[in-house]
């Protein structure tokens, strides 16, 4: 697995907290000091907590599980869509859908109404539609793309959701503790870290921050899904020696 190294986390200014008045003293534990009236995040808390969720994360895509990530702050988007998308998993960076988790089959509703546009263009159908028509079912394509087309493919809830500010991404977080998904997040110094089960303290505003965290929890889900793929294909030549010896069992009798 992936380990934090105090002194990369440091150089990408992970350690960089929020004014200390308007700190959340639950996040007291995860203070290392007060400089210059801002708070200083304890990175080598900071490097315990992310080990610990990389180990999490790791386990559970070993398990073929997916992953949610929800950024939607300027600062995060295009990091988080870029490692969410070669991890091959769902993401949320434009407005987070009311009911996303919790009515679900709405949600897949709109995403089946975005593949059946699809259909309708590769069939022909598109074009038997007036003018005006197509115009309008663009639009809805178009804007259907860009809230859900990230998450075209997640045809169940997932198993976990990864959050970048949990004080911005509230309802997100607030869905998932409804519905028992574990949320892992990175947590800043103005945010209630017992809103979530894995904590990782550390700055979530700043874009080199989140890459870095990002790219060791992208590193652990890497080695899960190799895990993954590695299991399946002992499990499939087992199978295949098993037929082998069955078959060649019979051919003696």
């Amino acid at each position: 697995m992936a380990k934090a190294n105090v002194k990369d986390l440091l150089e990408a200014g992970v350690h960089f907290g929020h004014m200390t008045r308007k700190w959340n003293p639950n996040m007291a534990p995860y203070i290392f000091m007060e400089k210059n009236g801002i708070h200083i995040v304890d990175l080598h808390k900071t490097a315990v907590k992310l080990d610990e969720a990389c180990s999490a994360l790791e386990k559970l895509t070993s398990a073929g599980k997916k992953v949610l990530f929800v950024a939607t702050k300027k600062q995060a988007k295009e990091v988080v869509a870029k490692h969410a998308a070669e991890l091959n998993m769902p993401y949320i960076t434009e407005r987070w859908p009311g009911g996303m988790l919790t009515n679900f089959v709405t949600i897949r509703k709109a995403v089946k109404k975005m593949n059946h546009i699809d259909k309708m263009k590769k069939d022909g159908t598109f074009e038997t539609l007036s003018k005006k028509e197509r115009l309008q079912v663009d639009r809805q394509r178009a804007n259907l793309e860009k809230n859900l087309g990230s998450i075209s493919d997640m045809v169940r809830l997932p198993s976990a959701i990864f959050v970048v500010d949990i004080m911005r991404e509230h309802i997100a977080v607030t869905e998932a503790k409804k519905l028992g998904i574990p949320v892992f997040g990175i947590v800043d110094t103005n945010s209630d870290p017992r809103k979530v089960d894995f904590v990782i303290p550390g700055n979530d505003d700043a874009s080199k921050s989140i890459d870095m965290i990002l790219n060791i929890v992208s590193d652990s889900i890497k080695e899960g899904q190799s895990q993954r793929k590695a299991d399946k294909e002992k499990s499939k030549e087992e199978g295949e020696k098993v037929s082998a010896d069955t078959d060649a069992d019979f051919d003696a009798e």
